[in-house]
């Protein structure tokens, strides 16, 4: 249709009677299309005159007896032609944006066909079907009614768009306005709705995270073990997985089907083309961050506690909180973390981790105050191994999780795992300061029954043992956290890392101890065994462990070797030099002959003294087999010869008979077996030994 160059007068009443034409008054004239449209929509006042001819045509069939025809519209049908206006109305509204039509005395009306309504009012009938629905969010998995709402949706927002930012619009079709923008809020509270749904209950399964404890060999001596994630993320996909375990199922995260992230994503896209992007985005916030939390309580047992309450926690408690506290970092590092990354990427692109950092940077943030609140808790030697656990995890760990991270909170991450590390390691110093103040103070005036392994030697090297399994990080640690000064502090010797000097200042300090105590025996045989077993248990412990052989080095365990041979020699010496005295020739003969008498006295004091010996010597106790076999080797090497070789000498010059029964106690061979007894713990042995005489 041509533009109709009329006076004023009559362009007024056109467009008087074009107003009566808006879709919310369901009326339209022939006269309208005839008077003041402008030149952009000519096809649509032909489309509508065609409309109005047809309608014509059906009133005549009817004055004659006939139906008129029904026409079938739908969304689909209706689409088209919505296309084709919105089009016509962004062309309309960009040619009037700066007011050039009034200036050049044009009309700037646009004509809004009916069937807009109608398109209104069956997506309107669309989305009551959807919310009537059972179950409501089944639409999502047909892909073509995905499509069709969705499209719709988009249609909507875009004729609410132009309707709002076209002056002539707001000027004569404020009905059609408020219809429109009622349905566009009803189909974005429906999505909004659906979205949430969709991203809480569309997961096809919790994922089971696949641990690999790297430091299972670790046990402190509450048995504490530490966990560590292997999960690897896939190069080629967009899920990040866990590594298979024997034949378990490899597990996704965040486990959403690819589909269903699809129809996420289209519905973000639909929501913020509406202007709802913000709503869309507080949905996806919140389902996320329960999604997670509820997960780390699943897979890893996690749940958020204050840095007060760490603080208020017993120990057992605490301990028990620590590997939770560590598995969930390091899958949070590894998994968790990057597939949260990951899908909000995917959902909304473009959001440059923005989404990401609201949902997990306090999260972060909570890991790390629990750490520092560990290393604030008050100090004990039991402590020590799980501080270094918490150490090892944010210094093995972080450097992945910081990297998901903009560079603005990365560095605000970085401060404070600096600080938490630096609270740790300085707090490891401090307990390993307290172990030496404790050998220090060990100041026990009761010895230990037998002469056994003092329970300060056991606690002392199993607590060492431990520590030095964590070699490596207590060298970093002394390396970069010890603040201590010590008065009268010896060099480090040449080659000697700062732990090893440590482990070696406290390996004196037990020395000392040990000496100390051994002085509280006053049978000096008893104070060499008691050494003796001390400085074997320290000798296996140290050979027994690699990683404490390694400190400790060759040359002080070689040193530590010969002192133990000293005490054996000294033991043997105080012990059996004395009966061998009883087994010499001086003073059983007299100008060539025997005396008898000193012989008898000689054979009477033998018996007694090795009597005594065995009395108390078996009450003794040598736990270590094969120092209690070379105790028993030993003195048998020295005494059955020479005992041996007494009888064979002496024993003929007593008289056969109850003489002889009464002097001569035992056989070298009942010495031998009575030498086997010794060392055993037993406290209820008789006071006189007993052997079952060889014949």
């Amino acid at each position: 249709m041509e533009k109709n160059d009329k006076d004023p007068d009559h362009d007024d009443k056109s467009k008087g009677d074009e107003k009566g034409d808006v879709v919310s008054d369901a009326h339209g004239s022939d006269d309208a299309h005839q008077d003041g449209s402008s030149k952009e929509n000519v096809d649509v006042g032909n489309a509508e005159t065609d409309h109005d001819q047809t309608g014509d045509n059906n009133v005549d069939k009817v004055s004659q007896g006939e139906e008129p025809p029904e026409i079938h519209q739908t969304l689909e049908s209706l689409s088209e032609e919505l296309d084709q206006i919105l089009t016509s109305l962004s062309l309309h509204k960009e040619d009037h944006k700066d007011g050039g039509t009034e200036e050049n005395g044009e009309d700037d009306y646009f004509q809004i066909p009916q069937f807009v309504g109608k398109f209104l009012d069956l997506f309107e009938d669309k989305l009551s079907k959807y919310d009537t629905g059972e179950p409501k969010t089944v639409w999502y998995q047909d892909p073509e009614e995905v499509s069709s709402l969705l499209e719709a949706v988009d249609r909507v927002s875009k004729l609410m768009s132009l309707l709002l930012n076209t002056k002539s619009c707001l000027d004569h079709h404020e009905p059609l306005i408020n219809h429109a923008g009622s349905i566009q809020q009803r189909a974005m509270a429906f999505l909004e709705d659906e979205f949430r749904i969709i991203l809480e209950e569309s997961v096809t399964k919790e994922p089971t995270v696949v641990t690999d404890d790297s430091n299972s060999q670790r046990r402190s001596t509450a048995d504490q073990q530490d966990h560590q994630n292997d999960a690897v993320v896939s190069q080629d996909q967009d899920q990040m997985l866990v590594p298979e375990c024997g034949d378990k199922e490899i597990v996704e995260y965040p486990g959403y089907p690819e589909e269903v992230v699809g129809v996420l994503r289209k519905i973000a896209e639909k929501m913020k083309g509406g202007g709802y992007g913000w709503e869309c985005r507080e949905v996806y916030l919140v389902g996320r961050r329960n999604i997670l939390m509820r997960t780390l309580k699943h897979d890893c047992e996690f749940e958020k506690v204050s840095i007060d309450e760490v603080q208020r926690m017993s120990w057992d408690t605490l301990e028990r909180e620590i590997p939770i506290w560590n598995k969930t970092f390091k899958d949070c590092s590894s998994l968790f973390f990057p597939g949260e990354l990951k899908l909000a990427e995917r959902i909304f692109p473009g959001d440059e981790g923005s989404l990401f950092c609201i949902i997990t940077h306090g999260l972060a943030i909570q890991f790390l105050g629990f750490a520092e609140a560990v290393a604030m808790t008050k100090r004990s030697t039991e402590k020590l191994f799980k501080i270094l656990d918490i150490y090892e995890t944010l210094r093995d760990s972080f450097p992945a999780m910081e990297e998901l991270f903009p560079e603005e909170l990365r560095s605000e991450l970085r401060n404070e795992v600096a600080s938490a590390r630096s609270r740790l390691g300085e707090t490891a110093i401090h307990i390993f300061s307290d172990l030496e103040n404790s050998i220090k103070s060990d100041s026990s005036k009761t010895p230990v029954p037998g002469g056994a392994v003092h329970p300060l030697t056991r606690y002392t090297m199993n607590y060492l043992k431990y520590a030095c399994e964590y070699k490596d990080t207590l060298e970093q640690v002394f390396k970069s956290h010890s603040k201590m000064e010590r008065e009268e502090e010896e060099p480090v010797e040449s080659g000697n890392s700062a732990f090893a000097s440590q482990l070696m200042r406290i390996m004196e300090l037990l020395d000392g101890n040990l000496d100390v105590k051994s002085k509280q025996y006053k049978d000096i045989p008893l104070s060499c065994i008691f050494m003796m077993n001390n400085g074997r248990y320290i000798v296996q412990k140290i050979k027994g462990s690699a990683e404490i052989h390694e400190v400790m080095g060759d040359t002080w365990c070689r040193r530590r070797s010969s002192e133990l041979r000293t005490y054996h020699k000294n033991y043997q010496r105080e012990t059996w030099g004395k009966l061998l005295g009883f087994l010499g020739h001086e003073g059983l003969m007299h100008n060539g002959k025997i005396v008898k008498p000193n012989l008898k006295e000689r054979f009477k004091s033998f018996n007694a003294t090795f009597d005594e010996i065995h009395k108390t010597q078996t009450t003794w106790v040598v736990n270590d087999e094969q120092l209690q076999s070379e105790l028993r080797v030993s003195i048998t090497a020295v005494m059955i010869p020479a005992y041996r070789a007494f009888m064979a000498r002496f024993g003929q010059y007593l008289d056969p008979g109850r003489q002889t029964e009464k002097y001569v106690k035992y056989q070298p061979e009942d010495i031998e077996d009575l030498i086997d007894q010794l060392f055993e713990g037993n406290t209820s042995s008789s006071s006189t030994a007993t052997a079952k005489r060889r014949t």
